[in-house]
């Protein structure tokens, strides 16, 4: 079993920004983010697969930045110019490969952005 353990949430006025990590227990050739506000699905961030271009949805691009150092199987999301409405509990996702099933979730950190 993989374990993903998130840090850097917390609350920051509108316009400000956080750094978000996730450590991973093993190497993973996918690591992203996906956020899920009160009330609504969950949805994605940002995913970083290696050797490829990051994704993003489309309300953070230009704003959100995904990286991730291999050697300590973490992947980080920088997030600026937060709004309110990026308020929302961020999971950090993360899967061995395109062909393999097995999902794997961190227990999520909370982010509010006030206005």
């Amino acid at each position: 079993q993989v374990q993903l353990v998130e840090s850097g949430g917390g609350l920051v006025q509108a316009g400000g920004s956080l750094r978000l990590s996730c450590a991973a227990s093993r190497s993973l050739g996918i690591m992203g983010w996906y956020r899920q506000a009160p009330g609504k699905q969950r949805e994605l961030v940002a995913v970083l697969a290696t050797g490829e271009s990051p994704n993003y949805g489309d309300s953070v691009k230009g704003r959100f930045t995904i990286s991730r150092d291999d050697a300590k199987n973490t992947v980080y999301l920088q997030m600026n110019s937060l709004k309110p409405e990026d308020t929302a509990v961020y999971y950090c996702y993360g899967r061995k490969n395109y062909y393999t099933s097995a999902n794997y979730w961190g227990q999520g950190t909370q982010v509010t952005v006030s206005s």
